[in-house]
């Protein structure tokens, strides 16, 4: 699936498209660069799953929690160093639990991921307006027949 948004509004408003269909055990993948507007998807998503808490990137904590109708997992892996050093944040809790993860920078860490994680690409095109992002859905496919 593709998406289009011209203004940080809409990149919310297709986060929160997405949010409010997250079922339990899903796994978002954030792909895009610095300033591409992962965490303003985050917000949107997590605002369709009733989090009202101020959305943060979780830069520093790697990973932060919000209670919604579904707990949501926030991680940001920017900062991971090694495999190792992610398993050491008991992230299969979160991966394989009741609640629903977004990984930013998830490509980093690409070998933890089950394969029927869902992966956002967010990408600008100045070309296109300086608020211009183009949002590319992949995968999940496998997510019902794993549950079944």
């Amino acid at each position: 699936m593709i998406y289009e948004a011209f203004d940080e509004k809409e990149t919310k408003e297709i986060g929160f498209l997405l949010g409010k269909n997250a079922k339990p055990g899903q796994i978002y993948c954030l792909k895009g660069d610095l300033g591409a507007g992962k965490t303003v998807f985050t917000k949107g998503f997590a605002q369709a799953m009733g989090i009202t808490e101020h959305i943060t990137s979780p830069t520093f904590t790697i990973v932060n929690e919000y209670a919604g109708r579904l707990p949501l997992y926030h991680f940001d892996v920017y900062r991971i160093g090694s495999l190792e050093e992610m398993e050491d944040t008991g992230y299969e809790e979160y991966f394989f639990g009741r609640g629903v993860c977004l990984v930013e920078w998830a490509e980093l860490i690409e070998e933890l991921l089950p394969e029927y994680a869902f992966w956002v690409s967010i990408e600008k095109d100045y070309q296109k307006g300086e608020n211009y992002r183009k949002i590319t859905v992949k995968g999940g496919e496998e997510f019902e027949a794993a549950c079944h």
